[in-house]
């Protein structure tokens, strides 16, 4: 009787153990799994919050998007919280993928208004990293120097150079939570907290906004900055910035197919809105993130590209 009841508890131990486990097979290539998919030719697709702790954090661990914005642009600039949103994605446990989290990438505060601007507040850009997540996006990159500036801001001194970028400004000493977050040794994380595609082996993935007339003057060179990942062309501050009437304006649509020009230029992801009748067209356009797109408009695009990562 006692052999049987303790044979039980041990199958249904098993069961659970197997349905909380990643998907069979499941081993990832590198830590960031939106990079991990963007290096493959895959898109990706995002959920967003604003703010939030631990508790959101486990809530959204398992999450049916390949990245999470973690927006700051219009909540209250709290790195405690943040940190607790990812100590809360890791204590939920792997993903279905394997991924230790999902990817999480931070919209900061500070405006791309040039480069002295993202210099004076890199200390944001470092305080975001250090909190371990795994990228950040420049709203209003108006300014090419200013783009140069926030990836100097993301990258170690020690980090391989790369023309036209500085040195890098992230100082020793705040990179332990980032690494336990991401499950390596410190010397580990230092060596991957690089910025993709820039270094091949970087697991940041970092993004600007091309979202008014002004950053639009200089589309192609703020795309083509080394190490900026994707770009996006924020069509509701860019409608605000040409005062148009209507989504249809062709200042608009010409802004659009500008961003991704420049996008395909610099050979870097084109991240533009998305849901079930245009997912399709989309992704034959060249677009490689999609916005707003919710699991099932996901999960279409994902059989179209034949997605074999599992999600």
């Amino acid at each position: 009787m006692r052999t049987s009841f303790v044979r039980n508890l041990l199958a249904i131990a098993i069961a659970l153990a197997s349905l909380l486990a990643p998907v069979s097979g499941a081993v990832p290539a590198r830590i960031n799994r939106a990079v991990e998919l963007l290096a493959s030719g895959q898109p990706v697709y995002y959920d967003q919050v604003s703010g939030g702790g631990y508790a959101e954090g486990r809530q959204m661990a398992g999450t049916w998007a390949d990245y999470i914005t973690y927006d700051l642009e219009h909540s209250p600039f709290d790195m405690t919280a943040l940190r607790g949103f990812m100590r809360g994605l890791v204590d939920a446990g792997t993903t279905r993928s394997g991924h230790r989290s999902p990817a999480v990438v931070v919209v900061l505060p500070v405006p791309g208004l040039s480069g002295d601007v993202v210099r004076a507040n890199a200390w944001m850009v470092e305080q975001v990293l250090g909190a371990g997540a795994h990228g950040a996006l420049l709203v209003h990159a108006r300014d090419p120097e200013a783009v140069r500036a926030f990836v100097q801001a993301a990258r170690y001194p020690h980090a391989p150079p790369a023309a036209g970028i500085g040195e890098g400004l992230r100082g020793a000493g705040g990179e332990s939570y980032a690494a336990r977050t991401w499950g390596v040794t410190d010397d580990e994380y230092r060596r991957r907290a690089d910025p993709w595609p820039l270094n091949p082996a970087g697991e940041l993935l970092l993004g600007i906004k091309i979202e008014d007339r002004h950053a639009l003057e200089h589309a192609e060179e703020s795309a083509g900055v080394p190490g900026v990942g994707f770009a996006e062309w924020g069509p509701s501050d860019m409608r605000l910035s040409f005062d148009a009437p209507f989504d249809s304006d062709p200042r608009l649509t010409q802004a659009r197919a500008r961003v991704l020009a420049a996008t395909r230029k610099a050979g870097i992801a084109f991240l533009n809105q998305v849901n079930a009748e245009t997912i399709v067209p989309m992704l034959d356009e060249g677009v490689r993130i999609g916005s707003g797109a919710g699991a099932e408009v996901a999960a279409i695009g994902r059989r179209y590209t034949r997605r074999t990562m599992p999600w």
